[in-house]
């Protein structure tokens, strides 16, 4: 074979390869969205509400999608281990991180060297939100919002509060309310709620000022007490606990939210498909019911309405890091 008759030879066959690979390609975006298991990153640990909320949408979800949904958790870091396992990920709507106010919001003051800021991701939407409500464990005497102030301050630095993670709401709303009642009590971080309520349960910790989903079921068994939840409102299911405002604090309002985040550059109607799914899964009597028992409520608002409210958000959480004088790590 001489030298023009090989190269021609080699032309055909390459030239074949790239005509496959570019005809695959073309057919996998053809195929309508999704044509596979679809994945939720859960950038906390087992068994507080960003886990909650996941496990109890995804089989939903999957229903609307036709698809399975598979639930991963990637705990540490204040989230910040899950958010940047979504950005890893291709940006073609098969991996969703579900995110929260912690990651999503608080994490952009409290941290010098973020690897991530919000624009690498976009919003879905909100699945949940919900009040915290500040817990003892039944060890701790106090009756009253009032009654544990009084202890803290007889006993300075005696008192913990746990929490979920350096920036999640749940380490902030300790922060406040050590702030504004003027006590001195150690805060103890955890990777995650699920471990910090094994630990308050347990009497390793005094308190917790947690998402009021995870602590729910503890506080209806009576293996945690609620003093207070932080929504201008009292709660439904919990009629008898005040609110920290009607407990004498009139600013310490706080709403913990949880939404589903893909990265930046997924196709808008991708992201437009996953937030119509979302939707129709808030609202079906299932997990209506679910969020109803957990103490929290549906959102549901659009991509572009949850991008307006999360830089809101940020901006918020921002004031409230100085208030409490946390200096950015």
């Amino acid at each position: 074979m001489n030298q023009y008759m090989f190269w021609r030879k080699k032309c055909a066959t390459l030239g074949a390869a790239i005509f496959a690979t570019a005809f695959a390609v073309a057919s996998a975006f053809a195929q309508p969205f999704p044509n596979k298991p679809v994945k939720i990153i859960v950038t906390a640990a087992p068994g507080g509400t960003t886990d909650i909320a996941s496990r109890a949408l995804s089989d939903v979800l999957g229903k609307e999608l036709g698809q399975p949904v598979i639930v991963e958790n990637k705990a540490g870091g204040a989230g910040i281990i899950g958010i940047q396992a979504l950005l890893a990920a291709p940006a073609d709507g098969y991996t969703m991180a579900m995110g929260n106010i912690g990651p999503n919001a608080i994490n952009y003051s409290l941290y010098k060297n973020l690897p991530y800021k919000m624009e690498d991701m976009e919003p879905v939407t909100i699945v949940i939100a919900n009040p915290n409500v500040l817990v003892v464990n039944p060890e701790v005497p106090a009756k009253t919002v009032a009654e544990l102030v009084a202890l803290a301050k007889a006993n300075p630095g005696k008192y913990s509060f746990a929490s979920s993670g350096r920036g999640q709401s749940i380490h902030m709303s300790g922060e406040l309310f050590k702030a504004q009642a003027g006590i001195d009590i150690i805060h103890v971080p955890y990777k995650g709620a699920g471990p910090a309520l094994a630990d308050l349960l347990a009497g390793q910790t005094s308190m917790m000022v947690d998402n009021l989903p995870s602590s729910m079921q503890y506080i209806k068994s009576g293996k945690l007490r609620a003093l207070a939840v932080t929504s201008k409102n009292r709660v439904a299911e919990l009629p008898d606990v005040p609110t920290m405002i009607q407990s004498g604090y009139p600013s310490f309002d706080v709403t913990a939210w949880f939404g589903l985040f893909v990265p930046a550059g997924t196709p808008k109607p991708i992201v437009d498909k996953l937030y119509a799914a979302v939707k129709k899964s808030l609202e079906t009597p299932e997990i209506k019911q679910r969020w109803k028992d957990l103490g929290g409520w549906a959102v549901g608002d659009t991509p572009a309405n949850t991008k307006i409210f999360i830089a809101a958000e940020k901006k918020k959480w921002e004031q409230v890091a100085q208030q409490a004088k946390i200096e950015a790590e």
